[in-house]
Formats: structure tokens, sequence, C-alpha cells
């Protein structure tokens, strides 16, 4: 029985002190898990039910937030039950289960983020083709793909570890990241180059090219107008700001991987955290402060909540 327990479960050893705190993370977590789906689904069902909001622009920014919640959904349920649980243990298909999800959600993310990006483009560089360009079936394909192009791609590399041998079954780690790699026995260079690959598809040619759509909407609107200016430094300041904190989250996670023997318990458990927990709940913040339509939308619910 044990060596069966040792085959089929990994042992995430990466909490801190659980017996003693396991009430107040539990709180602590679920509070922010509460907070982010409210969050997210109130600028959701607002773009939803709001037909001036029924634009390209809305449209991908209610799937990025549709996005950070099933990303948050695939983490938090498990942070949860492990901080009730006598072990923390998880089942190895599960684990890659998990693995899988938070890539290929993490890669639609940029994805999501480089439709955006063009939506944009479009709209301040080419106003008289935009309505031509950004259709219902150019939105679809949009979405589409950012959804199916990173899955598609990260369910390889979780076929491959799958089929691979496990020798260690204890890692640093509260959940599921690419922390996993070393429970493998051998990892070899062909998949380290598929890797790579799959990095450059959904993480950094999406990037390149969202910074560089960017900058050319900064030039054209330098040289526009004031009016274009105005338009463009409100609809992509909120998109950079979100762009650029992903950035530098996703960086962050792949050092504090890679380092994760040179932290304290309690410290590499903040650091992890941190990819799950800003993105999915400062976005939706950002956005319904900062995009005029969606918080002039918001004020009014809310004053309609009041009354009621």
């Amino acid at each position: 029985m044990e060596l069966a327990l040792n085959v089929s479960y990994i042992t995430l050893d990466g909490f801190f002190q659980v017996n003693k705190y396991r009430y107040l993370y539990f709180m602590i977590m679920f509070t922010l898990y509460i907070l982010i789906l409210c969050c997210n689904f109130a600028i959701v069902f607002l773009i939803v039910v709001e037909k001036s909001l029924h634009e390209p622009m809305y449209i991908f920014i209610a799937a990025l937030l549709l996005n950070s919640v099933m990303l948050s959904t695939v983490i938090y349920p498990k942070l949860l039950t492990d901080f009730l649980s006598k072990r923390q243990i998880i089942p190895y298909s599960v684990c890659l289960f998990q693995f899988f999800m938070f890539y290929s959600l993490g890669g639609s993310e940029f994805l999501l983020l480089f439709a955006m990006a063009y939506d944009r483009y479009v709209s301040i560089c080419k106003p008289l083709q935009y309505p031509m360009i950004m259709t219902k079936n150019t939105i679809s394909i949009f979405l589409t793909l950012a959804w199916i192009v990173p899955s598609s791609q990260v369910a390889v590399v979780a076929v491959l570890m799958a089929n691979k041998k496990i020798c260690n079954f204890t890692f640093t780690g509260i959940f599921c990241n690419n922390t996993i790699y070393k429970l493998l026995c051998v990892y070899s260079k062909a998949q380290t180059v598929y890797d790579m690959v799959v990095l450059s598809n959904v993480a950094i040619l999406p990037a390149v090219f969202i910074f560089f759509t960017y900058t050319r909407i900064l030039v054209i609107s330098y040289q526009s107008c004031k009016e274009v200016r105005r338009k463009a430094a409100q609809t992509c300041l909120p998109h950079l700001i979100v762009l650029i904190s992903y950035l530098c989250l996703c960086a962050f996670d792949v050092i504090v991987s890679g380092l994760e023997s040179n932290f304290p318990k309690i410290v590499h458990s903040i650091l992890t955290l941190q990819i799950v927990m800003y993105p999915p709940l400062f976005n939706p913040i950002i956005y319904g402060l900062k995009m005029k339509e969606i918080s002039k939308h918001l004020k009014r619910l809310f004053c309609a909540v009041k009354k009621n």
C-alpha cells in the first residue's frame, strides 16, 4: 500500500506550518478567491448585458477576465482543500492536469492580450477599415485560437511527461507549476527544445508583437491630433499596465521556480502565489477604473443596487 501510494501521489512540501495556521491560510485564500470571482464576473456581466459594450475591445476584456477566473479555479480550490487536509498530496495525473491547465491558460492570457493589441492598432491606426477588419468572424477566430493554440501545445508537454519515469515524489511547491520537472528521472534535450518552441509561440512572440504594436500606436498618435492622442492614452494604457505586470510576474515565476532551494518555505510560497493572485484580482479593477465606458456603467449599476 505504501509503495502504491508513493507511486501514485506527489507530496506538496511547500506549505509553511500549515498545521498551525491552516484556518488563517484558508480564510485569506478563500476571501481572495471570492473577491476574484466577484470582481471579474461583475465586469463580464456588465459587458454581456450592456449593448453599448458589445464591441471587440470589451469582448476581449471579458474573455481575458473569464480566462483569469478559470486560471484561479484551477489553483484556489485545491489550495483550500490542502489547507484543511492533514497531508498535502496530489495524484500525479491530477498534478499533470493542473500543470496543463495552468500553462495553457497562462498562454491564452498572452494571446488574448495580443488580440487586444491588434484591435487597438486597427482602431487607432486604420479607423476607416476597422468595421471591415474587426468583424464577428475575426473576433471568433482570435478567441478560438487564443484557447486552442496554447492548450494543444502544452498538452503535448503534459503527455510527454506522463510517459516519463519519476524518481522524486516530493517537491517544494504548493501547486503544480514547472517545478514538477524536478520529479522526472531524466529530462531530455528534445523536450527542452520543444518547451522553448512552446514558450516562443505562446509568450515571447505575442509579447514582441504586442510591444511593436503599441510602439506603432504611440508613434502614430504622437503625429496625429490631440483627440487621437487622448483616445490612444485612454484605451491603451490599461492594456499596457496589464501586459507589463503580467510579463514581470511570469518572468518572476520562472526565476522563483529555478531558485526554490534558496528561499525559505514561507517566502517561496508567497512568491509563487503572485502569478495567481495579482492578475486575476487587479485586472478587473484596472479595467473598471481606467476604461471610461466600463467605469460609467459600473457606477450606474452600483447606484441602481443601492436604490433597491
